[in-house]
């Protein structure tokens, strides 16, 4: 994601390095250079035209200090209105109402039905809300049943009238449905067509009309570019949705409807798709976006989403076993388990500052850890519980068993055992320096 419009803009900040002062001369070229990574990169002709001449002006203003190089000012510049770009503040969904109403819209292809499976999940987990999916679509055949496994997957319910071919009342009934059993959320999945076509609007304004929703979502493919921008706004004109869902961002994108999309239709990104996981879902930042954009990483977003796998008294109960050495192989498996589910490892990798670059062309995914765990699982429980017992004859047995060899499986076995001593260096620091002087 936007891996090669960081590459363009690092590339632009580097005509200012050596430079003792910023000029007319120099942030021209500059900015020259910034303009075209921006429309390489698919962003809106006017947007990227009216970025550069803000960032242009503030930049001319600006008296650089000494302790600050013209490159570096430039880069905070860029930042701020990269943030501002793509909307400035973080903006909440609407979950007013009782039950709230949230109504999906957009193309066929866009992932509107996963996306409202990834949406009532997350809400259901975070929010602790109680969703109802409701199935809309009476167009596309395989919709209900999408939407049903998904609901069975995510453990949410939902309603659906196969026989009905009237998505208005079918919506109507399904919000009706909650009220009558007590869901405080109702998703409302619609059909999608191949490309924006007058029927479709009609249908989707009366649904609108019918259920008068909380928030409106414009869900969009963000691989298509600029024409995901077109498309937003024939969609707002009609519906004047609340706010916009970017989906794909995972894949081998250039990033330009994230950045145009705001700007065009005037209306907020609240939720970006980042995988095909049903947990790869993520509030949009504009800040931490522009951190990402320009090589900052994401060490907020990392952090929290460490914080929604962390459990208090877990975390207790592997420091003591870590003070007093008995750190394990069975927790060694959990904390990979632990990291998994955090999301893609790449992805994950990018969020710290200075390793997305250095990462960009390593094929890093969750099959990383398939060696280490086909070791771990070819030991037997004593084995996992007691490393030390692990002896040559023990090692050859476990390589012939994950399908591995000796030297990777005595790889690591070292590499274990030097973690477990830096874990116990570390934790028995850490209680010392909180243990009253007198008792240390």
């Amino acid at each position: 994601m936007f891996d090669n419009l960081s590459e363009r803009l690092e590339r632009s900040f580097k005509i200012l390095k050596g430079e003792g002062k910023i000029t007319e001369i120099n942030v021209a070229e500059t900015l020259k250079d910034v303009r075209k990574a921006l429309l390489d990169a698919d962003v809106n002709y006017k947007v990227a035209k009216t970025f550069t001449d803000t960032v242009k002006e503030k930049a001319l203003g600006q008296n650089v200090l000494t302790a600050v190089k013209p490159s570096q000012l430039m880069v905070k510049i860029v930042h701020d209105e990269l943030t501002q770009l793509m909307g400035g503040e973080t903006v909440e969904v609407n979950l007013e109402g009782k039950p709230a109403v949230i109504l999906m819209s957009g193309l066929q292809g866009s992932g509107k039905t996963t996306f409202s499976g990834k949406l009532a999940q997350m809400l259901k987990t975070k929010k602790n809300k109680r969703p109802l999916l409701v199935a809309a679509d009476v167009y596309r055949p395989a919709a209900i049943e999408q939407l049903r496994v998904l609901s069975e997957q995510i453990g949410v319910p939902m309603y659906s009238e196969p026989e009905n071919k009237n998505p208005v009342k079918i919506a109507q009934n399904g919000i009706a449905e909650a009220k009558a059993k007590g869901y405080d959320l109702v998703i409302v999945d619609t059909a999608g067509r191949l490309a924006v076509d007058e029927e479709m609007m009609n249908e989707i304004e009366a649904i609108k009309n019918a259920i008068n929703p909380n928030e409106i979502l414009f869900v969009v493919d963000s691989m298509t570019g600029q024409d995901a921008v077109n498309t937003a706004k024939e969609f707002n004109d009609r519906l004047n949705f609340d706010g916009v869902v970017l989906t794909k961002l995972d894949g081998d994108t250039r990033g330009g409807a994230a950045l145009s999309i705001r700007s065009v239709v005037n209306k907020p990104i609240k939720f970006v798709g980042t995988g095909e996981k049903l947990d790869a879902i993520d509030q949009f930042h504009p800040s931490r976006m522009a951190d990402r954009i320009l090589g900052m990483g994401d060490i907020v977003s990392l952090v929290e989403r460490a914080q929604e796998q962390y459990d208090e008294e877990e975390a207790k109960r592997l420091q003591k076993k870590i003070a007093k050495n008995q750190f394990d192989f069975n927790d060694f498996l959990n904390q990979i388990k632990q990291i998994k589910k955090m999301g893609n490892l790449k992805e994950l990798a990018s969020m710290i500052p200075g390793v997305g670059k250095a990462i960009k062309d390593i094929d890093l995914d969750d099959d990383a850890f398939k060696s280490i765990e086909a070791i771990i699982y070819s030991m037997t429980p004593a084995e996992r519980s007691n490393p030390a017992m692990l002896d040559g004859s023990r090692r050859n047995r476990i390589a012939k068993g994950s399908g591995t060899s000796i030297q990777e499986v005595n790889r690591l076995l070292k590499q274990f055992d030097q973690t477990r001593k830096m874990m116990k260096m570390v934790t028995t620091s850490k209680m010392g320096k909180m243990m009253p002087k007198g008792k240390r």
